[in-house]
């Protein structure tokens, strides 16, 4: 059964790729000398959109695009929904016996149909008119809203090629509006290296030292305020945009969890990025794998969590040879889109120490998470076990709580496996014996004597 949205999505980019196929023709009846309906592209109008709720009616409404964007973004997003329409432009040039150079063009991978470049952007909307060509090409600038918004984009080409020769690459998030409307949420991959984590936990679970807490309300009131700070106060012009802290303490406190509920309180997806997985030998490549991490967060309602910060934000000696300096450059790329990023950012190390202090100035805050004390620790081991299920008498939270220096989520997995254990062994209470052995368990994966 199709909804609503996608058949007004179907009813709208009909029409507007006949629209796209009249501009197309006009385009190739003018250049190559044949008969044509309208004297310039730009006679061919777009049909009258309905009053329908559809997203890209309300996407060309909110940009006010003129014709010439439309038909760009029209270009980016044929391939795919109506692939075939381009073939026309697989016109050959019987003097060369090759396809023609000014349309532009590159061969897909498994896609057998016409990708367009940006130069077959600049034919549909110049043909030869070199002023107008390089009028247009300034939709390709970070300062239009295509690049901006990270709407629209040329792929990067090789060996300084020319750079209307990239491809033409429409954004997915735009591509699932304008058809499905179902926005999917980016896997973790080669081409989008972060995963999305989150909690069934709440707040109350959260056990930290009052200090902290009240640290992590600055970020709050960042979440709910910051428009109105900087939007009706006027503080867009004086400060960065977003809000970057620095979490630091030793595993296992409570960095990623507080994360994790920062993102579940306030609808905010939190994607987690191991900066030590990301990092490549080969020069060059860690800047490319950050750079896709930022363009899919731009504009989007994201929390950012840099894991093992250290790992590019650690100190460093001087420059010694070539790849010192582009690890520099790496670091440099990485704090230049932090601090262009209007989210949040949250860098996570075991250790202040670790992170260079030309570094710190840079965060909005610096929040530390440290080993729970004997109280929080008790609260822990209240919550370390199943609610339902009672503990053996021989069981004294107090005395684990005194006895054993351990960090909150270490706590959470001894209680995994002694509830695991007897749930293994039929019990009907959690044994001391499981415990017990629970915390050898854990105690030997620190390489702490028991």
């Amino acid at each position: 059964m199709v909804n609503e949205l996608i058949k007004n999505n179907a009813d709208v980019l009909t029409r507007e790729l006949q629209w796209f196929s009249d501009v197309v023709d006009t385009r190739l009846n003018l250049y190559f000398g044949k008969e044509s309906d309208y004297p310039s592209i730009f006679n061919v109008t777009p049909q009258v959109h309905p009053e329908v709720d559809a997203p890209y009616v309300r996407f060309i409404d909110h940009y006010k695009m003129n014709l010439a964007e439309r038909i760009v973004l029209m270009l980016a997003l044929v391939p795919h929904i109506m692939p075939q329409l381009l073939d026309k432009l697989f016109e050959i040039n019987t003097d060369y016996n090759k396809g023609f150079t000014e349309l532009g063009g590159v061969k897909g991978t498994t896609h057998g149909g016409f990708i367009p470049t940006g130069e077959t952007a600049m034919f549909l909307l110049s043909g030869n008119d070199l002023s107008h060509r390089f009028a247009y090409t300034l939709m390709f600038e970070g300062g239009h809203f295509f690049s901006a918004h990270n709407i629209l984009k040329l792929q990067p080409v090789a060996n300084d090629e020319p750079r209307l020769s990239g491809a033409l690459c429409l954004n997915k998030e735009f591509l699932d509006q304008f058809t499905t409307g179902q926005i999917s949420k980016p896997n973790f991959s080669i081409d989008f290296p972060a995963k999305l984590i989150s909690t069934q936990l709440e707040w109350d679970d959260l056990v930290l030292p009052e200090k902290t807490l009240y640290q992590i309300d600055e970020i709050k009131a960042w979440v709910e305020h910051s428009h109105t700070l900087l939007n009706d106060w006027g503080m867009k012009k004086k400060i960065k945009p977003g809000f970057k802290c620095l979490f630091y303490g030793p595993s296992g406190t409570g960095k990623t969890l507080t994360a994790c509920l920062l993102g579940k309180h306030y609808d905010m997806d939190v994607y987690r990025v191991d900066l030590s997985m990301m990092i490549s030998k080969y020069i060059g490549e860690t800047e490319k794998n950050l750079s896709k991490v930022f363009d899919s967060a731009e504009y989007k309602n994201w929390i950012l969590f840099f894991d093992e910060a250290e790992a590019l934000f650690g100190k460093r000696t001087g420059v010694s040879d070539a790849h010192d300096r582009y690890a520099n450059q790496e670091v440099s790329y990485l704090l230049q889109r932090i601090e262009d990023f209007n989210g949040v950012v949250i860098l996570a190390s075991n250790l202040k120490s670790n992170i260079d202090e030309a570094f710190t100035r840079r965060f909005n805050s610096i929040i530390y998470f440290p080993m729970p004390d004997e109280n929080e620790r008790y609260r822990l081991w209240q919550a370390a076990f199943p609610e339902k299920i009672k503990l053996e008498d021989t069981i004294n939270i107090k005395h684990l709580s005194s006895k054993y220096e351990l960090t909150g989520a270490t706590i959470m997995n001894i209680g995994s496996y002694s509830s695991l254990m007897a749930l293994a062994h039929s019990h009907e209470e959690i044994k001391f014996n499981d415990v017990e052995q629970g915390i050898k368990k854990e105690l030997m994966k620190e390489g702490k004597l028991v």
